[in-house]
């Protein structure tokens, strides 16, 4: 019998108790019985696509958001288990959830267990209650380390910490507090982000104009923060294998890394994205058109700006999203997925940035630098659109 293919499956759950001031996800505040009905709507998506794709062996399972652990967690277990009846999961696939410290209980970490769910992602984003009330945050530091004690008790050993540094009024200090107080609780993982001013965020509204940037932290701050971070955590045993990840050994998150080395993933639920067969798209990101579809009958409304990705449109996306990775990409790999010479396609965009040490050229790998971590947009943007089309 034949290999199948290997997908990565993305479950998008909408909702959130309240709407952070910084977020721009597709996300918002419903009511238990909305709630309930888009999970209804979603366990009936996950069976139709189920049967579009019966050729593909499921290795990693997303649940994101919004914020996955308002739902109760019988709605989890029942979306999961509706996975594994319908699909088929590896034995060691890993199953993610992000989780808001604000929304466990024990209840809901007792589901996620016997559902299968083998790692939890904890958005904690900041260990100081003045900056997460800033954030809009729902949760305090106090309320973090008892939904972190839940879910240690209850025999989760993959855990992930969100953090976000350069926030309005933050200092270098206060950000290297909430490093040390993170790392007392030895996480597996910890995803150190920075503030991105997204539009049509409350944040952006204040903190986007001339006078408000006065109020974030300066670049030298910022910089500053950057390089603690790589320090600090990796003094404690972090490997720093993406731009803003980074894990113990063998704890990296498999569902990312997915993402970023070309994976193909499903994504189900509201806007969802997907990658398959070399297309691209999304599905519908209105709730209430989403909830019209007769998932058994037609899934063809679902599914929007459907893309069929070009070779040269692969070629580049391997690049620049590949070069987000640590330890760089592999010529071998480029030959053995196009059949062509990676440094004779990208010759113009890797001399450049050689030149501007940004990249290191260690055969058969490209690398970005120290200074290319911290410059990357640039160097991404030297591979995107940079093949000549017919």
């Amino acid at each position: 019998m034949a290999e199948k293919r290997r997908m990565e499956l993305y479950i998008h759950i909408p909702f959130c108790e309240r709407k952070c001031s910084y977020c721009d996800f597709l996300s918002a505040p419903a009511t238990e019985l909305v709630q309930k009905a888009y999970v209804t709507q979603l366990i009936e998506e996950i069976r139709s696509q189920a049967l579009v794709y019966p050729e593909y062996d499921i290795s990693t399972i997303f649940i994101g958001g919004g914020t996955p652990s308002v739902l109760p967690g019988l709605q989890i277990f029942n979306l999961i288990s509706a996975v594994y009846e319908n699909f088929a999961v590896l034995s060691d696939a890993e199953i993610s959830i992000e989780c808001n410290p604000g929304t466990l209980d024990e209840s809901k970490v007792t589901y996620y267990r016997e559902a299968g769910i083998n790692r939890i992602s904890l958005g904690l984003q900041s260990a100081d209650n003045v900056e997460l009330k800033l954030l809009g945050r729902i949760h305090t530091y106090e309320d973090f380390l008892r939904s972190y004690e839940l879910v240690r008790t209850a025999g989760f050993r993959n855990v992930n910490v969100d953090l976000m540094s350069a926030i309005p009024y933050q200092t270098a200090e206060k950000w290297k507090t909430t490093l040390k107080k993170v790392l007392l609780l030895k996480p597996e993982h910890i995803s150190a982000y920075s503030l991105i001013l997204e539009p049509g965020t409350v944040f952006h509204d204040i903190y986007g104009t001339k006078e408000g940037q006065k109020l974030l932290p300066d670049e030298e701050t910022e910089r500053r923060m950057y390089e603690e971070t790589r320090e600090i955590l990796g003094s404690h045993g972090y490997r720093r294998y993406e731009i803003s990840n980074y894990a113990r050994p063998g704890f990296a998150c498999r569902h990312n890394v997915g993402y970023w080395t070309g994976a193909e993933y499903l994504g189900v639920g509201l806007g969802a994205s997907s990658f398959v067969l070399n297309h691209r798209f999304h599905s519908e990101t209105d709730l209430d058109k989403y909830m019209e579809v007769k998932m058994h009958e037609d899934l063809t409304p679902l599914f929007q700006d459907v893309e069929e990705l070009s070779t040269e449109d692969l070629m580049e996306e391997f690049m620049y999203l590949g070069l987000r990775m640590t330890e760089g990409v592999s010529g071998a790999e480029f030959f053995d997925r196009f059949g062509r010479n990676m440094f004779s396609e990208f010759d113009a965009a890797i001399r450049k940035n050689v030149l501007l040490g940004l990249l290191e050229v260690k055969p058969p790998t490209v690398k970005l630098t120290d200074r290319g971590l911290d410059l990357s947009n640039r160097v991404f943007a030297d591979f995107y659109r940079a093949l000549p089309r017919a």
